[in-house]
Protein backbone atom coordinates (compact mmCIF):
# COMPACT_ATOMS: atom_id res chain seq x y z
CA UNK A 1 0.00 0.00 0.00
CA UNK A 2 1.20 3.50 -0.59
CA UNK A 3 -0.20 6.29 0.97
CA UNK A 4 0.00 9.99 0.49
CA UNK A 5 -0.09 13.01 3.78
CA UNK A 6 -1.18 16.28 2.07
CA UNK A 7 -1.93 19.67 3.86
CA UNK A 8 -1.13 23.12 2.61
CA UNK A 9 2.19 23.73 2.82
CA UNK A 10 4.11 20.35 3.45
CA UNK A 11 6.35 21.63 6.31
CA UNK A 12 4.14 21.18 9.82
CA UNK A 13 0.91 18.91 9.91
CA UNK A 14 1.98 15.91 6.56
CA UNK A 15 5.56 15.61 7.61
CA UNK A 16 4.72 15.01 11.16
CA UNK A 17 1.80 12.50 9.96
CA UNK A 18 4.33 10.87 7.09
CA UNK A 19 6.79 10.51 10.15
CA UNK A 20 4.20 8.77 12.45
CA UNK A 21 2.83 6.80 9.82
CA UNK A 22 6.24 5.34 8.59
CA UNK A 23 7.22 4.91 12.32
CA UNK A 24 4.25 2.41 12.99
CA UNK A 25 4.84 0.42 9.35
CA UNK A 26 9.16 0.71 10.49
CA UNK A 27 7.53 -1.19 13.78
CA UNK A 28 5.43 -3.50 12.59
CA UNK A 29 7.17 -4.40 9.35
CA UNK A 30 4.70 -3.61 6.84
CA UNK A 31 5.31 -3.41 3.40
CA UNK A 32 3.97 -0.32 2.92
CA UNK A 33 4.92 3.38 1.28
CA UNK A 34 4.58 6.67 2.54
CA UNK A 35 5.30 10.08 1.51
CA UNK A 36 3.84 13.97 1.88
CA UNK A 37 3.04 16.63 -0.44
CA UNK A 38 0.95 20.04 0.14
CA UNK A 39 -1.42 21.62 -1.83
CA UNK A 40 0.24 25.02 -2.24
CA UNK A 41 3.97 24.70 -3.41
CA UNK A 42 5.08 27.76 -1.22
CA UNK A 43 7.43 25.69 0.57
CA UNK A 44 8.89 23.48 -1.87
CA UNK A 45 12.22 21.87 -1.23
CA UNK A 46 12.13 23.34 2.57
CA UNK A 47 12.37 20.67 5.49
CA UNK A 48 10.13 20.45 7.85
CA UNK A 49 9.41 23.17 9.60
CA UNK A 50 11.56 23.35 13.42
CA UNK A 51 8.98 23.39 15.51
CA UNK A 52 7.61 19.64 13.61
CA UNK A 53 11.04 18.37 13.91
CA UNK A 54 11.45 19.19 17.51
CA UNK A 55 8.37 17.54 18.18
CA UNK A 56 8.83 14.18 16.36
CA UNK A 57 12.33 14.03 18.06
CA UNK A 58 10.72 14.40 21.38
CA UNK A 59 8.62 11.22 19.96
CA UNK A 60 11.63 9.02 18.62
CA UNK A 61 10.63 10.21 15.03
CA UNK A 62 12.95 12.09 12.85
CA UNK A 63 11.86 13.59 10.08
CA UNK A 64 14.27 16.44 9.33
CA UNK A 65 15.52 14.65 6.34
CA UNK A 66 11.71 15.36 4.74
CA UNK A 67 11.48 18.17 2.03
CA UNK A 68 8.39 19.92 1.21
CA UNK A 69 6.57 19.76 -2.08
CA UNK A 70 3.59 20.30 -4.29
CA UNK A 71 0.76 17.47 -4.54
CA UNK A 72 0.86 16.92 -8.23
CA UNK A 73 -2.37 14.96 -10.45
CA UNK A 74 0.49 12.28 -11.07
CA UNK A 75 -0.29 11.65 -7.58
CA UNK A 76 -3.36 9.66 -8.03
CA UNK A 77 -1.75 6.82 -9.63
CA UNK A 78 1.20 6.77 -7.54
CA UNK A 79 -0.93 6.65 -4.33
CA UNK A 80 -3.54 4.07 -3.28
CA UNK A 81 -4.57 6.51 -0.07
CA UNK A 82 -4.65 10.07 -0.10
CA UNK A 83 -4.88 11.16 3.52
CA UNK A 84 -5.88 15.15 3.76
CA UNK A 85 -5.39 17.00 6.80
CA UNK A 86 -8.86 19.71 7.29
CA UNK A 87 -11.27 19.73 4.41
CA UNK A 88 -10.09 22.72 2.46
CA UNK A 89 -7.18 20.45 1.71
CA UNK A 90 -9.57 17.62 0.90
CA UNK A 91 -11.37 20.32 -1.29
CA UNK A 92 -8.40 21.23 -3.29
CA UNK A 93 -7.17 17.66 -4.15
CA UNK A 94 -10.88 16.58 -4.68
CA UNK A 95 -10.82 19.69 -7.63
CA UNK A 96 -8.02 17.99 -9.10
CA UNK A 97 -9.60 14.62 -9.28
CA UNK A 98 -10.67 13.42 -12.84
CA UNK A 99 -13.02 10.43 -12.24
CA UNK A 100 -14.39 8.44 -9.23
CA UNK A 101 -11.75 6.32 -8.47
CA UNK A 102 -9.28 9.44 -8.32
CA UNK A 103 -11.92 10.85 -5.27
CA UNK A 104 -12.61 7.71 -3.54
CA UNK A 105 -8.46 7.48 -2.70
CA UNK A 106 -9.24 11.02 -1.01
CA UNK A 107 -10.06 10.87 2.81
CA UNK A 108 -9.80 12.86 6.05
CA UNK A 109 -7.16 11.65 8.23
CA UNK A 110 -9.03 11.82 11.30
CA UNK A 111 -12.09 9.87 10.21
CA UNK A 112 -10.17 7.02 11.42
CA UNK A 113 -10.31 8.07 14.53
CA UNK A 114 -13.46 9.85 14.72
CA UNK A 115 -15.26 8.12 12.12
CA UNK A 116 -17.47 10.41 9.88
CA UNK A 117 -17.12 13.23 12.23
CA UNK A 118 -14.73 14.69 9.60
CA UNK A 119 -12.63 16.38 12.34
CA UNK A 120 -9.86 18.69 11.05
CA UNK A 121 -6.30 18.41 11.97
CA UNK A 122 -5.80 22.34 12.67
CA UNK A 123 -2.52 24.25 11.33
CA UNK A 124 0.09 24.79 14.07
CA UNK A 125 1.91 26.97 11.70
CA UNK A 126 1.05 30.13 13.59
CA UNK A 127 0.93 28.88 17.18
CA UNK A 128 3.38 27.89 19.83
CA UNK A 129 5.03 24.42 20.41
CA UNK A 130 2.13 22.84 22.26
CA UNK A 131 0.06 23.45 19.15
CA UNK A 132 2.66 20.91 17.34
CA UNK A 133 2.40 18.67 20.19
CA UNK A 134 -1.23 18.61 20.22
CA UNK A 135 -1.22 17.88 16.34
CA UNK A 136 1.44 15.31 17.01
CA UNK A 137 -1.02 13.11 19.33
CA UNK A 138 -4.07 13.86 16.72
CA UNK A 139 -1.86 12.33 13.91
CA UNK A 140 -0.67 9.68 16.27
CA UNK A 141 -3.82 8.77 17.64
CA UNK A 142 -5.58 8.54 13.50
CA UNK A 143 -2.46 6.68 11.90
CA UNK A 144 -2.49 3.73 14.65
CA UNK A 145 -6.33 3.98 13.63
CA UNK A 146 -5.34 3.62 10.10
CA UNK A 147 -2.65 1.32 10.99
CA UNK A 148 -5.44 -1.27 12.52
CA UNK A 149 -8.28 -0.73 10.04
CA UNK A 150 -5.70 -2.10 6.89
CA UNK A 151 -3.24 -4.17 7.98
CA UNK A 152 -6.32 -7.13 8.41
CA UNK A 153 -7.18 -6.81 4.73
Amino acid sequence: MKVLMVCLGNICRSPLAEGILQNLIDRQELPWKVDSAGTSGYHAGSPPDIRSIEIAQKYGISIESQRSRKFHYADFEQFDIILAMDSENYSNIIQMAENEEERAKVELIMNYAYPAENRQVPDPYYDRIDGFDKVFNMLQVAAEKFVDKHKKQ
